[in-house]
């Protein structure tokens, strides 16, 4: 196992120099065996395209010994884990393998062509939260073929554009298609949009008011964190998703910090970028993100307490 101090710098070298590509270990023979030397693998696992498939390029970490461990598909935000990456998913890796969770970071940008993530690209809809969804089943279909993971036991989290990724994994689709996912966090997520039978409208185009029907619906516990100052994706929409959802009795939970901004889990300066997309803001451009280290701190607690509960069964 990696010493958790370097852990997210080893998470996010193999995939800068490009090894889980076509060229690195694929699927599960050699990327196990990977595991069992070092507790790091670099691999890729097949899923759905409009081709057909195509392989989905990943980084896994696990904790030392032989398992089964309950595990995480952590699903990266709208900078991908390329040279522009946020760097968020490897310092939740950081935290969650020492914590007993093997973790796999699936890269669903590079190979649909956009290896520097989509925050200002709208023209991105080959890499759109419903379309990552089917990544984030993939790899949860390839964790549960190998013998160190508790299949039963398989968590999904994302941030921002992962965050709306996780919100499009897990509503309910129906008798035989739901993920499988046993519990879910969505950080900062996009609730201003449909999301099966929680139906969004908006008026005006980008930033105009927004009307919801319905409830969302999750397959499995849902935990949002998002910040009372995101100017990004606002923390009101995602409060009526979680009302609404609770008020038809399904499992969602919901905790704003008032003071965060967008990507609050990180030690990074308030930034303006007048280029971000943006549907929340009229023009559709323009979004503030910064750290905070109170929420971040609580909120990974929370992560703990929650995957903890629905992961580990712990009290």
């Amino acid at each position: 196992m990696i010493a958790s101090g370097k852990l997210a710098a080893a998470i996010m070298l193999p995939l800068l120099a490009g090894c889980g590509g076509p060229g690195g270990a694929v699927g599960g023979g050699l990327a196990t065996r990977a595991i069992a030397a070092s507790g790091d693998a670099t691999g890729s696992f097949a899923a759905a395209a409009p081709s057909g498939t195509m392989q989905i390029p990943f980084q896994l970490l696990k904790p030392a010994g032989d398992g089964p461990f309950p595990a995480i598909v952590m699903v990266h935000d709208c900078s991908g884990v390329g040279r522009r990456s946020s760097g968020a998913p490897g310092r939740w890796a950081a935290k969650l393998v020492p914590q007993g969770y093997v973790v796999i970071l699936p890269d669903s940008f590079s190979p649909r062509g956009f290896p520097d993530g989509v925050c200002t690209d709208d023209k991105a809809q080959a890499a759109s939260p419903f379309v990552r969804a089917g990544d984030a089943r993939a790899a949860l279909a390839w964790l549960r073929t190998q013998p160190y993971v508790d299949g039963a036991h398989i968590g999904l989290m994302g941030g921002s554009h992962g965050g709306s990724t996780t919100l499009a994994t897990m509503f309910e689709r129906g008798t035989g298609q739901n993920p499988g996912f046993a519990a879910a966090i969505a950080l900062y997520p996009g609730c201003g949009v449909s999301y099966g039978s929680w139906r969004v409208t908006r008026q005006g185009g980008p930033g105009g008011p927004l009307s919801f029907a319905g409830a969302y619906k999750p397959t499995a516990p849902l935990l949002i964190l998002i910040g009372g100052k995101d100017d990004w994706t606002p923390a009101a929409p995602c409060q009526s998703l979680a009302a609404a959802a609770q008020q038809a009795g399904d499992p969602v939970s919901i905790k704003v910090y008032p003071d965060a901004l967008h990507s609050f889990d990180s030690n990074s300066r308030i930034n303006y970028n007048a280029e971000r997309n943006n549907a929340n803001k009229q023009g559709g451009r323009g979004a503030t993100t910064g750290g905070n280290p109170a929420a971040w701190a609580d909120a990974e607690k929370e992560v703990a307490a929650f995957f903890g509960k629905y992961l580990k069964g712990a009290d």
